[in-house]
């Protein structure tokens, strides 16, 4: 099952908390794709677990789960350099340059899609972060 929040507003972690209960899945069995400030354009990396960063989807998907303990697929969309600046950044598209990266990185990810989708996190992981 894949859900996803209809916009930014949508409450990430009630869509999760209630695809588990629906498809009786542990918190470990959850993807969340998101971007991530701290990778420039062009990263994407696959983790399990670990902290929110002050990321409100992340917040919002681990307080209701209860558990930090779910699988991350974080795309980088770099930072602005300055805190005060991060809620517009991650509103406003990116620049052409920067869109390039990202869209290459979402290239990356979709060819692991199906080892995500098998939940083979391990190979999917292995082979995201494996330079070509």
């Amino acid at each position: 099952m894949v859900a996803h929040a209809a916009d930014v507003h949508e409450p990430l972690g009630k869509i999760g908390r209630g695809a588990c209960a629906l498809l009786q899945d542990s918190p470990e069995e959850v993807l969340a794709v998101h971007d991530e400030l701290d990778f420039p354009p062009g990263v994407a990396k696959l983790k399990l677990g670990g902290g929110v960063a002050g990321h409100n989807g992340l917040k919002d998907i681990a307080a209701q789960l209860g558990t930090n303990a779910f699988w991350r697929l974080r795309i980088g969309i770099g930072h602005p350099g300055d805190k005060d600046l991060v809620a517009d950044y991650v509103l406003t598209s990116p620049r052409a340059s920067e869109r390039e990266q990202i869209e290459a990185a979402l290239e990356r990810c979709m060819e692991i899609s199906g080892l995500l989708l098998e939940g083979d996190m391990e190979a999917a992981m292995l082979k995201l972060h494996t330079k070509a």
